[in-house]
């Protein structure tokens, strides 16, 4: 497990990564030097700093809670609020033995994190100059190998006309031994350069930036154990002070010792890894010969959806694969069907709980202002009982609202899990099983109106018709040359092909299969020479031929 092999093309979001840690690493500090601070004063105040730190609701904060070492934090705040009466010497070791030592460290760290990253852009600077002088020999190598050409013809038409004088003869012939001798000459420069930039090239895709990569990783686990050796100092400083809340500080010490570097940084891995192989060799172009010459697909050109004529290296191009990559994201749809199916269940989820959750709250207060109004009934002395009923009636209308939003999400959870294979069996493509199961599942939830991707065949409603995330299918059809077929399909199910990229097909139909899945939950088809694009991987059955399999 190395991000130098496994996140090669992934700069940009290891640079994130690694300033994210500081940030926590430095979070961590002053959360500990208010904790020394606090510690002077109630246990009131303690238990508001834990407070302050927890993460917010529904915020990109709280979901960088996955790692071991930020959920041990976490693990550190819920104990203290047990903590209440503390000494003033757990105020001063806690200055020595974590402020101090962490503030010395987080400014090593930077340092450290500074270096290894200007060595990556250092290295990605000199990959993009060989670039430019490969092309440069290339252009050079073609003008010359034209202008040979160009003085051939001249010296041969000179040599075929009778009034020319052989002087002027000699001179055509000499002036296009020379041409050819320029072009012979570029050729050679030409490939020599070439074979430079490869070598380069590979030098810098499987040494130079795995071994700096390697680097920042071993940096990360430090900062990783760095940070659980001092939450675990910071157990230890209580406990040699406060017997009694042992318990207490076992949990911490016990959440401490959960830090998991290696589990982090495989998690880092799940996160960025984008699945790409390092670009290839360039091929040569020879240019001696006078034809049409086709752009070389160079490592360069030959990513997915980069139809261009001419590689720009460098560019921000959406077939760029250099690590240098950024990514937009826009809010998507409500009902969150521009996620693959298993992400698309978890959202849902989540929605489902916390429409719930809100619920609840909504019920309890109602509950609460039931009884108040019981109280006013049996002694009016103490208030009105109609001055709550507004109230009341608020409260009914905001329950009925939500449990209204939690059917609706239920209604597409239910859809989403109906069309997933079932959670104890190993992910298949198709299968019978999984057909009928999914079969069924749909027909029951919509009484036989509703067809595989949630929306009605008849009288359809527009809450629950899922519609087919807008994507970049349209980028990767431009100029680009047919795929072969690498096997059939059969449609299981119709499916309408509303979004540019998508395509329509009937239940039952065969088409050929161009493109497999890459993850992302859609399949690549094509049903004649025009028609061509995109379907849910889950709404056909794929019968790829051997050769493709073993390919």
């Amino acid at each position: 497990m190395s991000w130098g092999t496994e996140l090669w093309d992934q700069f940009d979001n290891l640079e994130k990564h690694t300033q994210w840690g500081i940030d926590v690493l430095e979070k961590y500090i002053k959360f500990v030097k208010e904790r020394t601070e606090i510690e002077l004063s109630y246990a009131k105040q303690l238990r508001n700093l834990s407070k302050k730190y927890q993460p917010k609701k529904n915020s990109k904060e709280e979901e960088e809670y996955r790692y071991t070492s930020t959920r041990a934090f976490l693990a550190t705040l819920n104990e203290m609020n047990d903590y209440a009466g503390q000494h003033e010497v757990i105020s001063e070791n806690m200055t020595s033995l974590i402020t101090a030592e962490l503030t010395r460290y987080v400014q090593e760290l930077k340092q450290e994190r500074k270096s290894h990253f200007h060595d990556g852009r250092k290295a990605q600077q000199h990959i993009e100059t060989c670039w430019k002088q490969l092309e440069a020999s290339k252009r050079r190598f073609e003008r010359d190998c034209k202008e040979a050409d160009r003085a051939q013809q001249y010296f041969e038409k000179m040599d075929a006309d009778i009034n020319v004088t052989k002087a002027d003869v000699e001179k055509a012939r000499q002036q296009a031994q020379l041409r050819h001798q320029m072009a012979e000459d570029s050729k050679a420069e030409y490939s020599s350069t070439l074979q430079k930039f490869n070598s380069e090239q590979h030098e810098h895709y499987y040494t130079h930036i795995p071994n700096i990569f390697q680097k920042i990783q071993e940096m990360e686990e430090r900062r990783i154990v760095r940070i659980g050796e001092s939450m675990k100092t910071f157990a230890e400083v209580d406990r040699q002070v406060i017997p009694i809340i042992g318990k207490c500080l076992d949990e911490i010490t016990k959440a401490a010792e959960s830090v998991d570097h290696k589990n982090d940084s495989q998690m880092v891995i799940e996160a960025f890894k984008s699945g790409f192989e390092p670009p290839g060799d360039v091929d040569f172009e020879d240019f001696t010969q006078p034809m049409k010459r086709t752009v070389s697909e160079s490592s360069l050109s030959n990513s997915r959806g980069d139809g261009k004529s001419e590689p720009k290296f460098g560019s921000k191009s959406k077939g760029k694969l250099w690590p240098f990559i950024k990514k937009n994201k826009g809010a998507g749809p409500e009902d969150f069907s521009n996620l693959p199916p298993e992400q698309r269940r978890k959202k849902l989820q989540q929605k489902v709980d916390e429409l719930n959750r809100d619920i609840q709250k909504e019920m309890d207060s109602r509950d609460a202002l039931t009884k108040m109004k019981d109280v006013y009934i049996k002694n009016p002395q103490m208030g009105d009982a109609a001055s709550v009923d507004h109230r009341l009636a608020e409260l009914g209308q905001n329950i009925e609202k939500l449990r209204l939003e939690v059917q609706k999400f239920e209604g597409w959870l239910a859809e989403v899990e109906g069309r997933l294979p079932a959670r104890s069996e190993q992910p298949r493509r198709q299968s019978g099983v999984y057909e009928a199961q999914n079969a069924s599942g749909v027909n029951s939830c919509a009484q036989d109106r509703e067809s595989p991707d949630g929306s009605y065949t008849e009288e359809q409603s527009q809450e629950t018709e899922m519609k087919v995330p807008a994507t970049d299918f349209d980028d990767e059809f431009d100029d680009e040359e047919p795929l072969p077929t690498i096997g059939t399909c059969k449609a299981l199910y119709t499916f309408e092909g509303q979004n540019e990229g998508t395509i329509s097909v009937a239940e039952g139909e065969m088409l050929y299969v161009i493109e497999e899945d890459k993850g992302d939950g859609w399949t690549r088809i094509r049903r004649n020479e025009d028609e061509e694009g995109y379907v849910p991987t889950s709404y056909v059955e794929v019968y790829l031929d051997k050769n493709a399999k073993d390919s």
